[in-house]
């Protein structure tokens, strides 16, 4: 009898704890909602959801159509009926030089020009449109796409540039194509030495300097153009060039961005006008210097990590060059130039004391890593901070990750750190990858699977301006390791490729954990920032080839509609 009655009492109060659980909504009504989605959450609590509620900045729910009703008021909740379409969580950029990226857009763009000859006439017509002794920028260029593969010399830009600076940055950024103008102005000549993290390239039989600049040379080509903006010239610019990056951003779905070019007050000034159409977390540079790291820490009291909008990030250092540009540091030397294995761009001890030194007052760092002794130098400057300075979650980071030692890639797992890659890197270099490094060192390269299967974290981004902004090339990169033409086949080391889910979670929860804002950024969840993307295709079932031309169709920061594509219909 007693059994029986405990058995009533156990199923009374489940059924009172079921009603509790659904009881109705009774909160003030929702700001914005959006209803029959396919909605991908990224939230492993609860993976898909039709329906989301939005109430000032923050998601109320994540539910069914049915249940969504109770959060809407008809004459002031604004309602968009999705009509089955994808909704994921705001994408978010973990590594992008995203003011870089706006001035690019007011330059010269090489991203789609596979030769030299159309390259001299983009030029020669921009010297028309300006004045003697004006500079004429670039950048985009890649010579791994020219007919001949070869490296441009300054004399294809002297013939239709004798009078005017030409300077044009490879895709990488890590290289310079530059007339004879710069070099004379510069005062570089035969005779010029290095610089010890830099390359001039120099004629083999000639010795003069071809044009070509690599990593720290770079430096030495201080010129300044003829003509010189006013202060109030250079701040249009400036606001010009953010208001394009913004425009790109939110025409992609980006609306979160690691910038690895401070200009905090930029962005805040953009802020206070009401016009910054995503977040920020802004990084600067490492240093090993007292008062240098002083001034940063008061730098990161006035951007605290618990601002949702513009934040302090970690502290950016470059250990070595790229793959492309023949500047990765490596353990072996290249295939295709025994003479070289990549540039490192200070001693080891030096780059040691730096992550040691920041580290000690708690920031986080992160280090630009391509090659396999880049990213071994990255990990055991790090096991030697954390035998130092103690163990915390510093979540120290290698940006890019690209080229690992396999015996290294669980090291990242135990030491915590954290793998910041951008997928498009893998589908671009793939052309030369093993023409430079070869087969076997290729397995390391872009290894998400293994890096993944070792338990380590992974953020996903662009790297632009060196690739294009839109998240897409990215995800197509992931899925199919495959350029973008969609060559037949399995794709590059296909053992290697994501699900597309996975690939966004990179892009949302992975990018939102590298910056500490996993906790209310990344997912579709309650009480999490109200950012998020409307596809026009569903990126989880179409195939390859239509994941790059799909299209954003809304894009919301903060429950707030920043971009809607012409032509989609109102709500």
């Amino acid at each position: 009898m007693f059994k029986k009655f405990s058995a009533i009492l156990s199923i009374i109060f489940l059924v009172s704890l079921v009603g509790a659980c659904s009881k109705p909504y009774e909160g003030p009504p929702a700001d914005f909602v959006i209803k029959n989605a396919k909605i991908v959450t990224i939230d492993k609590e609860n993976p898909r959801a039709q329906a989301v509620a939005v109430r000032g900045e923050f998601i109320i729910a994540v539910t069914s159509n049915k249940k969504i009703n109770q959060y809407i008021d008809e004459t002031t909740t604004k309602v968009i009926d999705a009509k089955g379409r994808l909704v994921i969580p705001g994408l978010n950029d973990a590594h992008i030089h995203f003011t870089s990226g706006g001035s690019s857009m007011m330059n010269l763009d090489f991203r789609y020009v596979h030769d030299v000859q159309t390259i001299q006439q983009m030029v020669a017509e921009k010297v028309k449109q300006s004045k003697p002794g004006e500079t004429i920028r670039g950048r985009g260029w890649e010579h791994e796409t020219f007919p001949d593969k070869k490296w441009p010399t300054k004399e294809i830009l002297d013939t239709v540039a004798p009078n005017n600076p030409v300077m044009l940055s490879r895709a990488d950024g890590h290289s310079v194509w530059v007339n004879s103008y710069v070099i004379k102005k510069a005062g570089i000549t035969k005779d010029t030495p290095d610089p010890p993290n830099g390359t001039i390239v120099k004629d083999p039989v000639t010795g003069e300097p071809t044009g070509i600049f690599k990593e720290g040379a770079q430096g030495l080509l201080r010129v300044r153009s003829s003509v010189q903006l006013t202060d109030a010239e250079r701040a249009a610019r400036t606001d010009k060039a953010l208001e394009l990056a913004l425009g790109a951003a939110r025409e992609t779905g980006v609306t979160s961005i690691q910038q690895l070019n401070g200009a905090q007050e930029l962005f805040q000034k953009f802020k206070d006008e009401g016009r910054l159409t995503l977040r920020v977390t802004f990084n600067m540079g490492l240093t090993a210097d007292e008062e240098r790291l002083k001034s940063l820490d008061e730098l990161r009291k006035r951007f605290p990590q618990e601002n949702n909008w513009i934040r302090f990030g970690y502290l950016k250092g470059f250990i070595d060059g790229t793959l492309g540009s023949g500047t990765a540091l490596m353990f072996e030397p290249f295939k295709d130039d025994p003479t070289t294995s990549g540039l490192p761009m200070m001693p080891y001890e030096e780059f040691e004391k730096r992550i040691v030194a920041a580290d000690s007052k708690g920031f986080q760092i992160g280090i630009h890593a391509i090659g396999t002794k880049g990213n071994n130098w990255f990990l055991n400057a790090v096991e030697k901070a954390q035998q130092v300075n103690g163990k915390r979650d510093s979540r120290h980071r290698s940006e890019h990750a690209q080229i690992l030692l396999l015996s290294d890639i669980p090291r990242f797992a135990e030491l915590a750190a954290i793998a910041s890659m951008q997928p498009t890197h893998c589908i671009t270099d793939k052309r030369f990858a093993e023409k430079r490094i070869g087969l076997e060192r290729c397995k390391g390269a872009y290894a998400w699977q293994s890096l993944l299967k070792a338990g380590v974290h992974i953020a996903f981004g662009t790297d632009w301006a060196v690739e294009p902004i839109d998240p897409l090339e990215g995800l197509y990169a992931s899925v199919s390791r495959k350029d973008r033409a969609g060559e037949p086949g399995d794709g590059w080391f296909p053992d290697q490729k994501l699900s597309m889910e996975k690939a966004i979670e990179l892009y949302t929860l992975g990018s939102a954990y590298a910056e500490f804002m996993e906790d209310r950024k990344g997912m579709l969840k309650k009480g999490y920032l109200a950012d998020m993307v409307m596809f026009n295709n569903d990126l989880m079932t179409i195939p390859h080839d239509q994941i790059m031309p799909s299209k954003v169709d809304y894009t919301i920061v903060g429950g707030k509609v920043v971009y809607k594509r012409d032509g989609v219909d109102q709500p």
